[in-house]
């Protein structure tokens, strides 16, 4: 009788609780407020929504992704890459179809963390600035101005970029591989053990400092003119753009391209320089005019300012916008798939917040 008693107890109380915490998730729900368990999952689909725009995007664009990164790294004496097209199909006859694509599946393991990371962050961190934006002003209605995206967009960047810098650094040298050249990277893994094997920990990282300043323009402008251009769209309603506070898939794209154009002018010069950088220390690594006019090898660069001034010195200052063309033919489109493809799969997944809220 005491046992039954016992398990009737334990069961009441059971059930008591249950209702209780029943009750309290309802009274979250009806104040605005998440479960920890719905705020876990909305999270979870954040970074699914991010990793799958930053995949979808860039393997739409992989083969001017492999040419811009050829066309920053050949060697000025021997030009083999001398156009988008030219290029494009260069590549296509001495290595095939597989070779456009060539170091993607390395380029999609480091895009997919790094998207999903830098939509995430960038929606932490546009939430906690508007947030201190407003106890600042007292105004409990302000919104993000331009420039609080552009801060906001450059946190998420830099987040990004440190978390996932050593898939971009031997993503980059296993893309500058041809068929003529050793293959001494047969993938992301030996590539990362091989460099921390023989170049140290420190090699993960080289042009690091670049490639962060880099990203503060860059990841900033994208955020801020993409968010920034729809808001005014769907406050100006010009030429019947915006229709009941929503934006046609065709306009974002547009807002998108936009974004990726500015963004990838202002931080390019940085772009080549990070990818020299990255070069450094490998063996195999396209050679480079010195001084004298002889090719000894590849250069070797003490930091960031010091591959600026030899660059320039050797190259020219247009050496600071090698691959530019097809960059700006790939971010225009990889860009715009990124922003979108972010928003579509959050409404599929059924994510409220979007990051212009």
């Amino acid at each position: 009788m005491a046992t039954e008693d016992v398990v009737g107890k334990s069961t009441g109380e059971t059930a008591v609780t249950t209702i209780v915490n029943l009750a309290e998730e309802a009274k979250l729900a009806r104040e605005g407020v998440k479960a920890p368990s719905d705020a876990i999952l909305s999270v979870c689909k954040s970074l699914v929504a991010g990793g799958v725009a930053g995949g979808v995007s860039r393997t739409a664009v992989a083969p001017l992704e492999r040419l811009k990164i050829l066309l920053q790294v050949q060697n000025p004496l021997n030009i083999k890459y001398n156009g988008t097209i030219q290029g494009l199909k260069y590549i296509w006859r001495t290595e095939g179809f597989r070779g456009l694509f060539k170091g993607n599946g390395t380029n999609c393991a480091r895009i997919i963390p790094n998207s999903a990371v830098k939509f995430f962050s960038y929606e932490q961190a546009s939430s906690g600035i508007l947030w201190l934006y407003r106890n600042q002003t007292g105004n409990e209605d302000a919104q993000l101005t331009p420039v609080l995206r552009l801060g906001a967009g450059a946190c998420a960047g830099i987040i990004a970029m440190s978390a996932t810098y050593p898939m971009d650094m031997v993503r980059g040298r296993i893309t500058v591989q041809t068929e003529k050249s050793p293959y001494q990277y047969r993938g992301m893994f030996h590539a990362l053990g091989t460099v921390y094997r023989e170049e140290g920990f420190r090699a993960l990282y080289k042009g690091w400092l670049p490639s962060v300043i880099g990203v503060i323009p860059y990841v900033g402008l994208n955020f801020a003119v993409y968010e920034s251009l729809k808001e005014w769209l769907v406050l100006s309603k010009p030429f019947g753009l915006a229709d009941d506070q929503e934006l046609s898939v065709a306009t974002k794209l547009a807002c998108g391209a936009a974004a990726g154009t500015v963004g990838q002018t202002v931080a390019y010069p940085l772009d080549v320089i990070r990818r020299r950088m990255q070069m450094v220390g490998w063996k195999d690594a396209a050679s480079v005019v010195r001084g004298d006019g002889r090719i000894k090898g590849p250069l070797e660069y003490s930091g960031m300012i010091d591959a600026f001034r030899k660059t320039v010195r050797h190259e020219g200052f247009g050496a600071l916008y090698k691959g530019l063309v097809p960059n700006s033919v790939k971010v225009v489109p990889s860009i715009a798939i990124a922003f979108v493809t972010y928003e579509v799969v959050k409404d599929i997944l059924g994510v409220e917040m979007k990051i212009s809220e």
